[in-house]
């Protein structure tokens, strides 16, 4: 098995250090990571200016772009032989509900499901690398899985709770929650005076009832979200047809 691993924490995260330790004992893998914290970049290319590849001590790759231009890269330019499968990860915090939409940890592995190849994205549930040991073993065992019984390929979104591997509750799958509306931004001024705005911090959870992510999640359980990609509101489209005629 050949897995593709990149992530948007950059390529000396701890987490992407666990991700490939543990898929390593399983698989062929290759490391293609951001130089630095992308985290939020989303689908992003770099169209604007070229990108650069290296190769660090460790053997992993960076590239000065953002999580889906390493995978692009790797797919496109890199690699000899294609993947049986994206990983991306593990990221430091959760991506959960609408925040999926920002996840560069989860852009990274959309990018190889646009490609056709099965994808996952793991991320830990709460900040600081916390109990990564036991996040790095779920992993693995969740790729061992194979999912043959998916639709292929796949997108799969997974959030695993921080605490140790022993007092987790099992692996269920969800949907995706909701947020309210992020807090306002955070004004501030830089060294000259000049006005800047901070990105506010997310909004609190408006649906996390049982069934979704954050539900799953705050019950000590391994979460696991099929997503998909076509964003077209099908219902409304004979509606929009009537007002068109």
């Amino acid at each position: 098995m050949r897995i593709l691993i990149s992530n948007d924490d950059g390529y000396l995260a701890p987490g992407l250090q666990a991700l490939a330790d543990a898929l390593a004992a399983i698989a062929e893998v290759v490391v293609v990571a951001p130089d630095s914290n992308r985290s939020g970049a989303s689908n992003s290319l770099s169209l604007d200016r070229p990108l650069s590849l290296h190769k660090a001590a460790n053997g992993f790759y960076y590239v000065n772009g953002t999580p889906t231009d390493c995978v692009h890269v790797a797919l496109t330019g890199l690699l000899q032989e294609r993947p049986d499968l994206v990983v991306s990860g593990i990221n430091n915090g959760p991506n959960m509900g609408d925040d999926t939409l920002y996840s560069g940890t989860v852009a990274a592995a959309t990018e190889g499901y646009l490609f056709g190849i099965p994808a996952i994205a793991f991320s830990q549930a709460e900040y600081g690398w916390a109990n990564l040991d036991a996040a790095a073993r779920v992993a693995r065992e969740i790729v061992e899985r194979r999912f043959d019984d998916l639709q292929q390929p796949y997108l799969l979104n997974v959030n695993i709770p921080a605490i140790p591997y022993e007092q987790l509750r099992g692996t269920v799958a969800t949907r995706l929650g909701r947020r309210h509306s992020a807090e306002p931004v955070i004004r501030a001024l830089d060294p000259r005076g000049r006005e800047i705005f901070w990105i506010g911090p997310v909004g609190v959870v408006r649906e996390s009832g049982p069934g979704t992510d954050f539900h799953a999640v705050s019950q000590g359980q391994v979460s696991i979200t099929p997503l998909q990609i076509d964003l077209t509101h099908h219902s409304e489209l004979d509606a929009l047809a009537k007002g068109l005629a």
